[in-house]
């Protein structure tokens, strides 16, 4: 209570002077616990800490549970042990309860391994602190800077009033400026003048965060344009092989007509289907085009590969009635050699049963 008098005071006489010399008292404040959970080496060294403390809170938890199953034994056992064994039994559980009271100062205790470790930890990112304020104070002429989380009540503050992420980013810049090119270091200095800027006057900020919700807006639009477009062109594309595929079974069905003629007729049709398509791409070639179209290439293209086939498929159609022919030759042949034996076969037996047949004497 005698400090925050004395602070007070301190505070009064510091404003009088201030007035006088007719400059305003400029006041800051930060937030020690908030600077600490976002500055990653705290972080990281804070959880190899807790990794720690999970393991000694398991070694205290396995002696409490030795220390439970011998007092369950002796419950159990009591009436069968003797006086001097009862008192061994209840010495050692005693010394067990007195090493686990030992454990757990050692490792939680107000000068245990905890709270010591933690103070190690905490130190370095607090002097990284202390001299981050340090230097945004002397640059923004700051007269006070508070620590929200300290012992000092503090029961309205103002957000603007709030430097902690100045802080932290300037914690951050001193970490990384070790690790980065003499390019990045001028880009980072260049950032770091247009935040400070920007903590200076809010209306600035506020412009940059309009010019960059505009630009996000744009390059949204960008890609909704694009992303039509490919639409489009898929679309387009998706037509042209519809298209395609419409030439290609109209070939087909009037291939497969042909095919159920004869041979001859199969050959003809498909030769002067050739022909046809020959001439009429003669043709075609020899008129003189304003432009060319690419579906029309296309189109002869596919047009000339599907005569091709044609005549492919009708070389394979007049062999395969070839085959067909043959098949039905041969087993015409066989079955009329398979007729003519069995007549034979029959004209024989009459003569066999004649000449079995006994003799009647009557």
């Amino acid at each position: 209570m005698k400090k925050l008098v004395l602070f007070l005071f301190a505070t009064a006489a510091l404003f009088s002077a201030q007035a006088q010399s007719g400059r305003g008292v400029r006041i800051g404040y930060i937030d020690m616990n908030y600077i600490l959970e976002n500055v990653p080496d705290y972080i990281e060294a804070k959880n190899q800490l807790e990794l720690k403390a999970q393991k000694w809170k398991q070694e205290i938890e396995t002696k409490k549970n030795d220390i439970t199953k011998l007092k369950e034994e002796l419950a159990k056992e009591r009436v069968l042990l003797t006086k001097q064994l009862i008192e061994e039994k209840e010495e050692e559980i005693a010394f067990q309860e007195n090493e686990l009271s030992a454990i757990q100062q050692k490792h939680f205790g107000p000068q245990g391994d905890y709270i010591v470790q933690k103070a190690m930890l905490v130190k370095p990112v607090q002097d990284q602190v202390f001299t981050a304020i340090q230097d945004i104070a002397e640059q923004k002429k700051y007269d006070f800077v508070f620590d929200k989380s300290s012992d000092l009540t503090m029961i309205f503050s103002a957000k603007r009033f709030d430097i902690s992420d100045q802080v932290i980013r300037a914690i951050s810049r001193a970490s990384k400026r070790t690790q980065k090119s003499k390019k990045e270091i001028q880009e980072e200095e260049k950032k770091e003048y247009e935040e400070n800027l920007e903590d200076e006057n809010p209306a600035l900020a506020e412009r940059r965060k309009r010019l960059e919700e505009k630009k996000a807006q744009r390059d949204k639009l960008i890609e909704e344009r694009k992303a039509a477009a490919q639409a489009k062109r898929e679309e387009a594309d998706a037509k042209r092989k519809a298209a395609v595929e419409a030439r290609t079974t109209g070939k087909t069905s009037t291939k497969t007509s042909a095919e159920g003629g004869s041979d001859k007729g199969t050959d003809t049709n498909a030769k002067s289907a050739v022909q046809q398509k020959t001439s009429s791409d003669s043709t075609a070639t020899a008129r003189p085009k304003p432009t060319v179209n690419k579906d029309s290439i296309i189109a002869a293209r596919e047009a000339q590969r599907q005569a091709k086939l044609a005549e492919r498929d009708a070389a394979i159609a007049k062999r395969k009635q070839e085959l067909e022919d043959r098949k039905a030759k041969a087993a015409a042949t066989r079955e009329a050699a398979k007729k003519a034996k069995e007549e034979n076969k029959d004209a024989t037996k009459p003569e066999e049963q004649g000449a079995t047949t006994p003799k009647n004497n009557n």
